[in-house]
């Protein structure tokens, strides 16, 4: 299990995440949602092991994440940025290859793993594609299979274990947004904890087993998303009004009340 505790984050003089508590268990889908400066990206950087809190502790299995190096902290987690970038233009098969490389593994090894994570993220047809060519939307599913294929590789080393992902559906359309969502809840069915920042709420509704929703860098409420994603709940935290259905069990519709 991952777990912070009493995390808290300072830019300067403000306070960007407030005494946070938070676990990440295997096998389950956590999506931390909230308005824009709530400190979504703040918290996975933390989680992740990427940053350093003002305050607090996260530890990896009992251990405090800054115990590892670098090369293990890979093989334990694999992070997807907000905005992946490359520096120079790779193709698409060896990006996703580099993910793999993460692990002491042979070379003939890494192949499957970068084929699977491909045709997970739906990019097989890609493979062969320079990634300074891709759009927005292939890009961001070339990276997503490439921290898949970490994830992969860290497994077959005994880690493998914590998958982080900061809008991973921004720029993706509706169909791609469901087949990246598809192959984060194969992680978790597979036995990897995955921490993902959301913006759309029914996508977390559908896919997340648990919703941290945070607002002003404070957790307002964590649970399952039918506890969390409530009309009250939600028009508090984004200042609109919401249209919360539940036809039937684990089944949410979120609207947004728009006003002309």
């Amino acid at each position: 299990m991952l777990e912070a505790q009493g995390i808290s984050v300072r830019r300067g003089r403000r306070t960007v995440l407030h005494n946070i508590d938070v676990a990440l268990s295997p096998g389950e889908v956590v999506a931390v949602c909230g308005p824009n400066g709530a400190g979504k990206s703040t918290l996975l950087s933390v989680l992740a092991g990427d940053l350093t809190p003002a305050e607090g502790t996260v530890r990896i299995d009992g251990a405090p994440i800054d115990a590892f190096d670098p090369q293990s902290l890979a093989l334990q987690r694999a992070v997807l940025e907000q905005s992946p970038s490359v520096a120079a233009p790779f193709l698409v098969e060896e990006l996703v290859g580099f993910g793999a490389s993460c692990a002491p593994i042979s070379l003939p090894s890494t192949r499957p793993l970068t084929q699977e994570a491909m045709q997970s993220a739906g990019v097989s047809h890609l493979a062969d594609a320079r990634t300074d060519r891709l759009s927005g939307g292939e890009g961001a599913r070339a990276h997503l299979a490439r921290v898949l294929a970490q994830i992969s590789a860290g497994r077959l080393s005994g880690g493998g274990k914590y998958l982080f992902l900061d809008e991973p559906t921004a720029s993706l359309d509706l169909s791609h947004q469901i087949t990246a969502m598809r192959a984060v809840r194969r992680v978790a069915n597979q036995g990897g904890g995955v921490l993902t920042v959301l913006h759309d709420l029914n996508l977390a509704a559908v896919f997340a087993d648990r919703i941290v929703l945070l607002d002003d860098g404070t957790l307002v409420k964590e649970g399952p998303p039918e506890a969390v994603f409530t009309s009250g709940t939600l028009s508090g935290v984004y200042g609109v009004g919401f249209q919360v259905t539940q036809e039937s069990p684990g089944s949410l519709s979120i609207t947004p009340l728009y006003e002309a």
